[in-house]
């Protein structure tokens, strides 16, 4: 009996080896003709694949040198989330979004990438951004200095940053009627935020590809924690000779426009939480809970006034 349990997991080590090493090697071969196609624009290098028995697939030690560009754009590691690593090896159809449903659970990681703030394709990009969007730098100086402007090479430069360093996790996982959106993001010595949302509806990747997707949702919660970023920009305001009611108000005034392009006007049960979250508050945390699923694509058939209550939206600062 004892040599057929041994042989048995000898059996099962072997198969798992040999499922990694396959698994390793068709992405190894599908980053090497990423290389090759990319080439024209930018030169790509990666140390290696690597993947966990947790259902974690990725690609370490990115390294993209733009064609025409100096400064490289650097990524700890890129890659999926599943389940469990055999999830893997049945994720060729989702992946491709060709498939007509989705697994119990999927996500997608990107760790550390790192941006030096006055990189030169970083300031291309932010100038191009500026003319796509017909961007105006505000004649306000209190606007200018609380961000609304974006995070220009110039903005990050006076608040202190050198180099952003930005990691980004995304699920998606079926719930009974739908599904649950998680998003997590963080920005080194600036913030931390997450992103809970769940729809109705089965979530299909051809769906999705065809522009057909109409999810509807439930609820939404949002937390947003400060980690240096409110604190330099009161001081970078400060040192322009603001106070700090006009730093507040300008920055209310960035929060309230952020709203507009959304199709949203914040009212004092979101605002009134932000000011008490400006003045000292770690953490924001907003929360949406229509009470019926509405269509996300039908939010802008109403008047950004009327969408607050719509949504049931409501925050607190602690």
């Amino acid at each position: 009996m004892k040599k057929l349990l041994l042989l048995v997991a000898i059996a099962a080590g072997v198969a798992y080896a040999g499922a990694k090493w396959h698994l390793h090697y068709k992405v190894s071969e599908s980053m090497d003709q990423l290389v090759v196609m990319a080439s024209p624009f930018a030169k790509i290098s990666y140390s290696g694949v690597r993947s966990t028995f947790g259902g974690e697939l990725t690609v370490e030690g990115v390294k993209v040198d733009f064609n025409d560009f100096t400064d490289p754009l650097v990524i700890d590691r890129i890659g999926i989330d599943t389940d469990g690593f055999f999830s893997l090896l049945e994720m060729n159809d989702f992946i491709s979004m060709q498939g007509s449903s989705m697994p119990d659970y999927f996500g997608f990681i990107i760790q550390n990438v790192r941006i030096p703030s006055n990189a030169d394709y970083y300031r291309k990009a932010f100038a191009m951004l500026e003319e796509m969007e017909g961007r105006e730098v505000p004649d306000d100086p209190a606007l200018t200095c609380a961000g609304q402007y974006g995070l220009s090479p110039s903005f990050l430069e006076d608040l202190g940053y050198t180099t952003q360093v930005f990691s980004v996790r995304f699920s998606i996982e079926r719930e009974v009627g739908g599904v649950l959106m998680h998003f997590e993001s963080s920005s080194d010595e600036m913030w931390e935020a997450t992103l809970d949302l769940q729809v109705t509806g089965e979530f299909a990747p051809g769906q999705v590809v065809s522009g057909s997707y109409r999810p509807r949702m439930k609820s939404l919660r949002l937390e947003y924690t400060d980690r240096s970023l409110n604190e330099r920009i009161h001081r970078n305001c400060a040192r322009r000779g603001l106070s700090d009611e006009e730093i507040i108000t300008a920055q209310v005034e960035t929060l309230k426009q952020v709203g507009m392009e959304s199709g949203i006007e914040f009212d004092e049960y979101v605002l009134d939480p932000y000011v008490e979250f400006l003045k000292g508050k770690n953490t924001l945390v907003i929360t949406a809970a229509p009470r019926e699923p509405i269509a996300l694509s039908q939010i802008d058939l109403y008047k950004p006034s009327d969408v607050p209550a719509l949504l049931q939206l409501e925050a607190s600062a602690y």
